[in-house]
Formats: structure tokens, C-alpha cells, sequence
């Protein structure tokens, strides 16, 4: 099965009208189609229809997944450069909906929760010709300025879709 990516997810959410105003104005994404009880979103630079989806539920009890229960941990966006994820970064800590940060070597990831508590990642990935073992053994707190430094503000990332870093 030559599956090439996640095209979109779709999400149960307290209020839809509430939960799309956060992904627009705290990640940029915008809204393409609206309906009463949903919202269908797109990312500002997706080809996608849409990229996620946040369907009303009318059992507004809070989620248990991760806590003892099963279901999704978290979704992952890339951002081309970390000039965009410094700006996330900033959006999210104003929006008071940054929940923590990581450095996994070739991927540097911000954590965040919407205004219903679910967890999401937006990463930055080292580009596929800088990573390197010093790099891939990298492990721990992001520290978004030095990586600024080591690479550059404006340097493109690696895009998972067209493939994983050089190993």
C-alpha cells in the first residue's frame, strides 16, 4: 500500500467555532467550509481541501486518552524554517497554549493544546545534508536561538514528505 502522507484529520472538539477560531489565529490555518456543528480547515501552505477537520460533539465529557486510556497522542505540522517555529513558538506562549518543547536531534518540536486540551507538535526538521551522528545524538531541551545560530533563521527544513533524514 503506497501510502504518501496524511492528508487530513478530523477531530471531535467542545465547540467548533471556538476550536477553529484557535487553529486560525494561533497557527494561521484557514477556514474553507463551515457548518453549524463543524469546521473544515486547510494549512497556509497545504494543497489539501482541507488539512483538519473539528466536528461538535454533543458528549462534551473531557478525554481521557493518555490516561489510561487508548487513543491519539498528538498530531505533528512542519514549518518550513525556524524562523516559523520561533514565530509558533511566540504565538503559542500569547495564546498560553505551549505545553513544552523538544529537541530530538533532526527534529525540533514545540508542544501545544487546544482549547479543548488536545495535544498537538509543530516541527522543524534539519535539513537531510546537515544531519549527521552529532546531530542524530542530540537529545533534549530545544533551544530554538542556538539552532538559529547553528543553521540559519530563514534555511529551509526537510520535508517528511519527500522522504526521512539521511541516516
Amino acid at each position: 500500500m503506497p501510502i504518501r502522507g496524511l492528508n487530513h484529520a478530523v477531530l471531535w472538539v467542545r465547540d467548533a467555532e471556538v476550536s477553529s477560531a484557535f487553529y486560525v489565529d494561533v497557527l494561521g490555518f484557514r477556514v474553507v467550509h463551515r457548518t453549524p456543528r463543524s469546521a473544515f480547515l486547510q494549512a497556509p501552505e497545504s494543497a489539501n481541501d482541507h488539512d483538519l477537520g473539528l466536528f461538535q460533539t454533543t458528549d462534551p465529557a473531557p478525554s481521557t486518552a493518555g490516561n489510561g486510556q487508548v487513543g491519539l497522542y498528538h498530531l505533528a505540522w512542519e514549518v518550513p524554517t525556524l524562523a516559523d517555529l520561533r514565530d509558533c513558538r511566540d504565538r503559542l506562549v500569547a495564546a498560553g497554549a505551549l505545553v513544552g518543547s523538544s529537541d530530538h536531534g533532526a527534529t525540533k518540536g514545540l508542544y501545544g493544546k487546544d482549547p479543548d486540551g488536545l495535544e498537538f507538535e509543530v516541527c522543524w526538521l534539519v535539513p537531510a545534508h546537515l544531519v549527521d551522528d552529532e546531530v542524530l545524538a542530540h537529545k533534549g531541551d530545544l533551544d530554538v536561538e542556538a539552532d538559529v545560530e547553528r543553521y540559519g533563521a530563514d534555511t529551509v527544513g526537510a520535508c517528511a514528505r519527500y522522504g526521512p533524514p539521511v541516516r
